[in-house]
């Protein structure tokens, strides 16, 4: 589920980045003044969707069908589910298929809310992992891939402002995100190295029991994520004022 979550948090960067920076005519600008700021937010999103599969050039966005991730690496050390792991060469099918369901901006206090969905993702991509799950070990290197249906996620980022040649930035303290999966399929391929009947038996065992290690995997998910985009936000925000970003 790593792709998935990273997928999910790749489309709110994006989302943010569209709304706040853009001067493109086919993008609707949105004002700090508007008394519907946060319908505006939602119109403007929609009026890039059909720009979102082939990316945005003069934007500098790359196109997202699919959407390609370099690498994802994520360790869990604690519980029923003890893993190393790296993701890599990632491609992500349908992320340009989601519904931006709310958008709440709260200037005052510097806070932004937004919720999504999106009806299914197909991934793929080279993989090494080791560790156990479910108290079962696991290890192996080769291609995954997977299948998730009726996601839906909330991501929460708090800021704060701050000056800086006479102008005021801002800056991202803290981006938590809440994620759901209605349904998920995976398979590693080549584990143990290719055993068949051990790697055959292992898919079984992750696809009979996919929601309890999802589960027991969330809160590194979370916070791993979450500080990553943390990072990747600050990128845009420690660089343009914030009335550039957002006009008044």
């Amino acid at each position: 589920h790593f792709s998935t979550v990273f997928t999910i948090l790749i489309l709110f960067y994006k989302l943010k980045f569209f709304v706040v920076r853009s001067r493109s005519s086919f993008i609707k600008i949105c004002k700090q003044s508007d008394p519907e700021l946060d319908e505006c937010v939602k119109e403007s999103v929609e009026q890039i969707r059909p720009y979102l599969s082939k990316g945005i050039p003069e934007l500098n966005i790359p196109g997202c069908e699919p959407l390609v991730l370099p690498e994802i690496v994520m360790n869990q050390g604690k519980g029923s589910v003890s893993v190393q792991s790296k993701y890599t060469n990632i491609k992500i099918f349908g992320p340009t298929n989601f519904k931006l369901e709310s958008v709440k901006l709260d200037l005052e206090n510097d806070k932004v809310k937004i919720k999504l969905s999106l009806p299914r993702l197909e991934t793929s991509g080279d993989y090494t992992i080791s560790g156990r799950i479910l108290m079962l070990p696991i290890a192996g290197q080769g291609i995954s891939t997977g299948n998730y249906s009726d996601i839906e996620a909330t991501a929460i980022m708090q800021g704060e402002r701050f000056s800086k040649r006479g102008k005021t930035y801002f800056n991202v303290k803290d981006f938590l995100v809440d994620f759901s999966i209605g349904h998920a399929s995976v398979r590693l391929d080549n584990l143990f190295n290719g055993d068949q009947q051990l790697g055959e038996a292992m898919n079984e065992f992750l696809n009979d029991n996919w929601k309890d290690v999802a589960d027991e995997m969330k809160p590194v998910l979370e916070k791993t994520i979450g500080d990553l985009f943390k990072q990747f936000s600050n990128r845009i925000y420690h660089k343009y004022p914030l009335d550039e970003l957002l006009p008044p």
